[in-house]
C-alpha cells in the first residue's frame, strides 16, 4: 500500500491508460483521466482522487462567456447535461471544447482552458 495522503480508492476496478475510454487531461506535468465527474491519476497500487487548482489561467468566479460558446445559448450545465463533469477548486465545471464552463445562474461562465491529451 502507498504512503500517499491524497483522497484515493483503494479499490478501483478499472486501470486508466490509454484507450480506457475515458478522457485523458493535462494537468501540470503529469496525465489524469475523467471518470463520473472524478479526476483521477493512476499512482502505484492506488488512483488518487485530483481537482483543477485555481489559477489565473483557470480562474474561478463570475467570468461569462462571450462569442462561441460550444452549446445553446439556453443549456444549463448539470448532471446529464451530456458534458464530462471535472472537479475544479471547490466546485464542478464542465468540460466543453477543451474549456471549463461553469453554470452561473442564468449565465455560463469560463474557468479556463483544459488540455485534452489523445493518445
Amino acid at each position: 500500500m502507498s504512503n500517499c495522503n491524497l483522497p484515493h480508492h483503494d479499490h478501483h476496478d478499472h486501470k486508466h491508460g490509454a484507450g480506457c475510454g475515458h478522457i485523458a487531461v493535462k494537468h501540470g506535468d503529469h496525465v489524469d483521466y475523467l471518470h463520473d465527474g472524478h479526476l483521477h491519476h493512476p499512482h502505484g497500487d492506488h488512483i488518487d482522487e485530483h481537482v483543477i487548482e485555481v489559477t489565473p489561467t483557470n480562474p474561478e468566479g463570475c467570468h461569462p462567456l462571450e462569442g462561441h460558446t460550444g452549446h445553446a445559448a439556453d443549456h444549463v450545465h448539470g448532471p446529464g447535461c451530456g458534458h464530462e463533469a471535472v472537479p475544479h477548486g471547490d466546485h464542478i465545471d464542465y468540460l466543453v471544447d477543451g474549456r471549463l464552463h461553469h453554470q452561473h445562474g442564468d449565465h455560463c461562465d469560463d474557468h479556463g482552458p483544459l488540455e485534452i491529451v489523445t493518445a
